[in-house]
């Protein structure tokens, strides 16, 4: 980690029930550290430094009040649908030209904005497929196109340097 590797961290939030409640900075954990509103479950091997404490950097908390919590919902929004789609057009799976957003069923045959009805398509496909379903078009998907849950928004954050975050994500 560089000298800013603060600025950079992420610690993995968990309630007291070790369910994974959220993301935050590393600076907002400590933070919460320091007002004992969280215990420490691993850290970082990167220590920092003040004139008074010297701390290793936590990689995941744990809330010392249990908090209700019942959204395990991902956002419906542009960057979550081309992770979802893992930024490739879902009727002919390029990833290479500019993609768009595509409603399979199209707003003016009464599709609406929602996990299942939008995909990340090319432009090129887009284009192609109109005002048409994908059935319609001759334009199959290439997968089954679903609601993703909470577990594909965390995956996102999880590298070499916090793979400790997996034993309570997945």
């Amino acid at each position: 980690m560089s000298n800013n590797s603060l600025e950079n961290c992420l610690t993995l939030i968990l309630n007291a029930s070790y369910l994974p409640l959220g993301i935050c900075s590393s600076k907002r954990a400590i933070c919460l550290c320091f007002l004992e509103k969280v215990s420490v479950i691993s850290e970082y091997s990167t220590l920092i430094h003040s004139p008074s404490i010297n701390m290793k950097i936590p990689s995941i908390v744990r809330l010392n009040k249990y908090v209700k919590f019942h959204s395990k919902d991902m956002v419906l929004n542009r960057k979550n649908l081309f992770l979802r789609d893992n930024s490739s057009c879902q009727y002919c799976g390029c990833s290479k030209s500019s993609l768009t957003i595509d409603h399979i069923v199209p707003k003016g045959k009464g599709g609406e904005d929602s996990w299942t009805n939008l995909v990340v398509a090319c432009s090129s496909c887009n284009i192609k497929k109109g005002n048409r379903t994908p059935k319609e078009a001759n334009m199959p998907l290439r997968k089954d196109i679903k609601k993703p849950n909470s577990l594909l928004y965390y995956n996102q954050f999880v590298n070499s340097n916090n793979s400790d975050w997996k034993q309570f994500l997945f």
